[in-house]
C-alpha cells in the first residue's frame, strides 16, 4: 500500500428536495453517465454486447436462462427509469439506486429481489461505490455508481464456463456477484495490515503529527468498511434463512459460504480497529514517555546549576562589611573570588556524585547512547 495522502473525499450524497414524491428519480450533477451492457447465457453458450439504448435489452429476455443487464454510472435518471420499466423494477428500489448513501441491505418486491452492497477500493484513499443488484427469476440487473468493478472475477466464469456457472439459474449469479463483492474486501484489509505495522514502526521510532493523522484516516476508513460490511452480514443471513425466495439448495450452501466471509472480514476489521486504536495509545504515550526524558534532563541541568546560583547570589547582596564583622568578610580577603569558585565547583562536583550515586545520571546516559 502506498504512502498516503490526507486528501478531502468529496461528498456521494445525493438527497431528494424536501417533499419529492416517493419514487421522484434525480441523478447527481457529479454521476457519471450511464453505459449499458449485456451478459445473456445458458448451458449451451453466451452473448456479450454493450448496448447503446436500453430498449434493446428486450431482445434477450426469454430467450436465454439468464440474462445479466449491467449499468455503468448513474448519471441518466432516464436510462435507469426504462431499465426499470422493463424489469418492473419497483419505484421505491429505482430511487434507492439512484440515492447513492444507502446502506447495505436486502429488500423482497414480490418473487423479486433488490441488494445493496458497496465496492471498495484503495489508493491515496479509500474509494467507496455503490452497488445495487435487482434479481428475478431468469434475470439479474446491477446498477454500478462508477469505475469501480468488482464483478470481473463472475463475468469471467460465465465466459470460460468454468464450474457450474451456466448451468445453474439467476440465483447462482447473485450468490456469485455477492461472492466476487466480499472477495474483494480481503486484499483492501491485507493493505491496512501492512500500513498499520508500518506506522507501528514510525509511532515507535519516530513518533510525528503526521503519523497521528495517518492512523486517525485508517481508522476513518475501516469504520467505512465495517459500516459496509455489517449490514450486509445482516442481509446475507436473511437470504439464507428465507425460505420463501426462491433459491436452490446448492446456491443456499454456498451463501453460506458468503456469510463465513463476510464474518470473517469483520472479525479482520474489528482487530484492525483495536490496533489502530492502540497505536494511538502508543503514540501518546511515547510523547509522555519523551516528555519525561525531557524534564529528567531539564531537571539535573538545573540542579546542577542551583549550588553555584545559591553562592552567587549569596555573595552577590554586597553587605557593607565596615557595620560588621558579620557582613560577608570574605568581600575584603584576598583570596575569595577564588573561594567563591571553588566553593562552587565543589559543590557542583558533590551533587554531580550524588545523582551518580541514586543511578540517575547512569539511565539517562544508557537511553541517550541506545539512541
Amino acid at each position: 500500500m502506498s504512502k498516503r495522502k490526507r486528501t478531502k473525499r468529496k461528498a456521494r450524497m445525493t438527497h431528494l428536495p424536501p417533499g419529492s414524491a416517493p419514487g421522484t428519480l434525480i441523478s447527481a450533477p457529479d454521476a457519471v453517465q450511464s453505459n449499458i451492457d449485456v451478459i445473456a447465457y445458458g448451458p449451451e453458450g453466451f452473448v456479450e454486447e454493450d448496448l447503446t439504448n436500453a430498449s434493446e435489452i428486450r431482445q434477450y429476455i426469454g430467450k436465454w436462462p439468464v440474462v445479466w443487464v449491467n449499468i455503468e454510472g448513474l448519471g441518466s435518471a432516464d436510462v435507469v427509469k426504462e431499465v426499470g420499466e422493463i424489469f418492473s423494477i419497483h419505484h421505491l428500489a429505482l430511487e434507492d439506486i439512484l440515492n447513492v448513501h444507502e446502506r447495505a441491505k436486502i429488500e423482497s418486491y414480490n418473487d423479486d429481489l433488490f441488494l445493496v452492497l458497496h465496492m471498495m477500493a484503495v489508493g491515496d484513499h479509500l474509494e467507496n461505490e455503490q452497488l445495487s443488484v435487482f434479481s428475478g427469476k431468469h434475470f439479474v440487473v446491477t446498477f454500478q455508481e462508477g469505475p469501480i468493478d468488482t464483478l470481473e472475477p463472475a463475468r469471467e466464469r460465465i465466459r470460460r464456463g468454468v464450474g457450474r456457472m451456466r448451468q445453474l439459474g439467476s440465483d447462482y449469479l447473485l450468490y456469485s456477484i455477492i461472492d466476487s463483492v466480499l472477495d474483494n474486501y480481503f486484499p483492501i484489509l491485507e493493505a491496512y495490515g501492512e500500513t498499520l505495522d508500518r506506522l507501528e514502526d514510525d509511532v515507535i521510532n519516530r513518533p510525528s503529527p503526521d503519523v497521528v493523522g495517518n492512523v486517525h484516516m485508517v481508522k476513518r476508513d475501516l469504520l467505512t468498511l465495517r459500516r459496509a460490511v455489517w449490514p450486509l452480514r445482516e442481509a446475507i443471513n436473511s437470504l439464507m434463512r428465507d425460505t420463501e425466495l426462491t433459491f436452490s439448495a446448492e446456491t443456499r450452501i454456498h451463501l453460506r459460504d458468503c456469510y463465513d466471509h463476510a464474518v470473517r472480514i469483520i472479525d479482520f476489521i474489528e482487530t484492525y480497529r483495536e490496533l489502530a486504536a492502540d497505536l494511538m495509545d502508543i503514540y501518546l504515550s511515547s510523547l509522555s514517555n519523551r516528555m519525561s526524558e525531557v524534564m529528567k534532563v531539564l531537571t539535573i541541568i538545573t540542579t546542577l546549576f542551583v549550588p553555584p546560583t545559591l553562592i552567587a547570589g549569596i555573595y552577590g547582596m554586597n553587605f557593607n562589611t565596615e557595620i560588621s564583622r558579620y557582613n560577608m568578610p570574605e568581600l575584603n580577603w584576598y583570596y575569595g573570588y577564588p573561594f567563591a569558585l571553588f566553593l562552587m565547583f565543589a559543590l557542583t562536583l558533590g551533587v554531580i556524585l550524588l545523582l551518580w550515586y541514586k543511578g540517575w545520571l547512569g539511565v539517562l546516559s544508557k537511553r541517550y547512547s541506545d539512541k
